[in-house]
């Protein structure tokens, strides 16, 4: 087996193992905190369940994803083209980054009503700054040779935009969206718990929470954990295909 996959599957094992022998030897309560085996059969016990409020989740977080993306490759773009622009908006989107999201979670429910227009609202909205950031420090990182050559050919701002500004936005943005699948998963869980609808992980614990289910609590999390690595692997996948003429992928493959 490679060596980039066995690594990870080794250390997650490692991890796993040194928490089940901790949990053991050291005899922790139950309502402290569950042995991984524990918590696995449960989850394996209901796997309907959780697969369904996992799909839920997934799809909250990757239609917030795809949201946040599109405002910000309209904000980002506008703010690489104009600095007025960027020193007027890069205040505003640090103040959206570092608000606990959380805080105003209760005011955008009853705004926009229970089940999904809250989750996507809530998701794009805490994950839109760092694609706008993303976006801006990428484009400005454009050959300077092919701007000149574009230049020189009359080239129009929209063939300079899909051509070249873009296309070296990308290493940004996959970046940027490695750091926003968890940060959109959190804000989905979060809010799936807070929205009065009955569907997602979120809502799955946030009624074991309630009802102090500490097996249905810890599956939940462990779902959760298993959603971010797939939702990760899959962009990776996908920078791997998109990006397969930049020089990061052609170093990762030799």
């Amino acid at each position: 087996m490679n060596k980039r996959f066995l690594a990870p599957v080794v250390g997650i094992a490692t991890f796993l193992l040194l928490w089940e022998l901790v949990v053991r030897l050291t005899d922790v309560k139950p309502f402290i905190l569950r042995a991984p085996s524990r918590i696995v059969r449960h989850l394996v016990e209901n796997a309907g369940d959780f697969a369904a409020a996992a799909w839920v989740t997934a799809l909250h977080a990757v239609g917030g994803l795809l949201i946040a993306l599109a405002v910000a490759l309209v904000v980002g773009s506008l703010m690489a083209a104009s600095e007025f622009v960027e020193h007027a908006t890069g205040p505003v989107l640090t103040l959206l980054q570092v608000t606990p999201f959380v805080a105003y979670i209760a005011s955008v429910v009853l705004w926009l009503g229970s089940g999904t227009p809250p989750v996507l609202f809530i998701t794009g909205l805490v994950c839109m700054p760092a694609f706008a950031f993303a976006t801006v420090d990428g484009m400005r990182s454009a050959d300077p040779a092919a701007r000149e050559l574009l230049a020189s050919v009359d080239a129009s701002r929209w063939e300079v935009l899909w051509r070249l500004r873009l296309p070296s936005a990308l290493p940004s943005l996959f970046t940027a969206a490695r750091y926003n699948v968890g940060l959109a998963l959190i804000a989905a869980y979060l809010v799936e718990g807070g929205n009065f609808a009955n569907e997602g992980l979120g809502a799955i614990g946030r009624r074991a929470a309630a009802l102090n289910e500490g097996d249905t609590l810890w599956a939940a999390i462990f779902a959760m954990a298993l959603l971010g690595t797939v939702l990760l692997v899959a962009i990776s996948l996908l920078q791997r295909v998109v990006l397969r003429w930049h020089v990061s992928q052609r170093t990762v493959r030799t």
